[in-house]
């Protein structure tokens, strides 16, 4: 067994993480999809 599986700095589930960031980028495309919507509809 090597250091690091013994020295294991965070026991946080890996899946947590994973949707934390999944909603996160998914939040962001999807305030710039509206966002660019709003443009264009006031540009129109």
């Amino acid at each position: 067994m090597n250091e690091f599986e013994q020295n294991v700095q965070s026991k946080r589930n890996d899946a947590i993480d994973s949707g934390i960031g999944f909603v996160a980028s998914f939040a962001f495309f999807t305030i710039m999809f509206f966002v660019a919507v709003v443009i264009q509809y006031v540009a129109s």
